[in-house]
């Protein structure tokens, strides 16, 4: 692990939640749809594309076997064949053991849950790269996937939800950890050993908030090395309180679907999905909102502040409405409770019934 020669000390307040009236900085533009679909997801991605050229990487969670809550494959297979064509799925594979933890069992995973329709770069794969962390405290580089520098291009494809550890999962964790390799750059995030200890308590021995400044470094190497050829996408659907990577075994989803975010900022769109979350009413959004509260995932989004990595305030434009600026509260206005749809249910029933057969 590279540290810097004084030992760092975690910041604070990552419990709390900071009215926008009480933030500091600039507004960024984060764009808004109700409409959660195939459609939806490419119209937003036209509003935030215009640096996106040469070799893409569409980053996105690709989840365990049968994983009821990832973003529908048929709304990415419709964004890159329209949108981003020659575009590459980028993936990394799993810091802990599971379906994704080698890259055979992760291709195999790739086949079951859809993700055969592009490319898909499991980027640590053949090695890992360096980037440098500029400005941390923690890092002074990160480890990443081999062939992550190869592109010119990154589309964060994120589906919003709780985490296990960190929260929320939102476009920060969604690179922080998503693009750190496999073995080196995961275990540099999440164990103060900075080694890959299986079944160890060491292994996981970070958590509030210098796990959440960790993940923030560790985004901020990557969206440094791509600089402006950035866009970030969340999709608020789905939103069980822990993270794809629990798969079927995530808690069943409670949350209320509310639609889909964009911008330029990485920063702005994380903030203004937990906006949404906070702006949901006390029994739609106090499952998801104690999740984040508990594990201080809030200071995912002050650190990145201060690194510089964006702003917390914002304009949230409605392109449903001809661009007309809502509050949070307008965005959540109406929604509907969560209905698991069959689909989810059935791919839940085959996941249970293959852990069966394994036991």
């Amino acid at each position: 692990m590279n540290q810097n020669e004084k030992t760092p000390v975690p910041g604070v307040g990552g419990d709390v939640y900071t009215p926008y009236e009480e933030r500091t900085g600039n507004e960024s533009i984060v764009y808004f749809t109700r409409d959660l679909s195939a459609e939806g997801l490419r119209k937003l991605y036209r509003r935030v594309c215009g640096q996106i050229s040469g070799k893409v990487a569409v980053k996105l969670h690709t989840g365990e076997k049968y994983g009821p809550n990832i973003i529908p494959t048929e709304w990415v297979e419709n964004l890159i064949r329209t949108e981003l064509p020659g575009a590459s799925i980028v993936e990394t594979n799993t810091f802990y053991e599971g379906d994704r933890y080698t890259t055979e069992l992760h291709r195999e995973t790739l086949k079951v849950n859809g993700w055969t329709f592009c490319p898909v770069d499991i980027t640590d794969s053949t090695g890992t790269a360096s980037l440098p962390v500029r400005g941390g405290k923690w890092f002074t580089e990160m480890s990443v996937g081999k062939t992550l520098p190869d592109y010119d291009s990154l589309v964060v494809l994120t589906h919003f939800k709780g985490h296990t550890m960190g929260g929320f999962g939102g476009s920060n964790k969604n690179i922080g950890i998503g693009c750190a390799d496999g073995r080196i750059g995961k275990a540099m995030i999440h164990s103060r050993e900075g080694k890959d200890a299986q079944g160890d308590e060491e292994m996981w021995d970070i958590a509030e908030e210098e796990l959440m400044e960790r993940i923030s470094e560790s985004t901020k190497a990557t969206i440094d090395y791509f600089g402006k050829k950035t866009a970030f996408l969340n999709v608020m659907r789905n939103m069980s309180v822990d993270c794809d990577c629990a798969g079927c075994l995530a808690e069943q989803v409670v949350t209320p679907n509310v639609g889909i975010l964009a911008s330029l900022d990485i920063v702005a769109l994380d903030q203004a999905c937990i906006d949404l979350v906070f702006a949901l009413n006390e029994k739609d959004g106090a499952a998801l909102r104690e999740r984040i509260i508990t594990r201080h995932g809030l200071r995912q989004l002050s650190y990145m502040q201060e690194l510089g990595m964006g702003n917390r305030k914002y304009l949230l434009l409605d392109t449903d409405h001809e661009d007309r600026r809502i509050q949070p509260s307008d965005a959540v206005e109406g929604v509907k409770p969560f209905k698991e749809l069959p689909i989810v249910a059935e791919r839940r029933r085959k996941a249970m019934e293959a852990q069966e057969a394994q036991a």
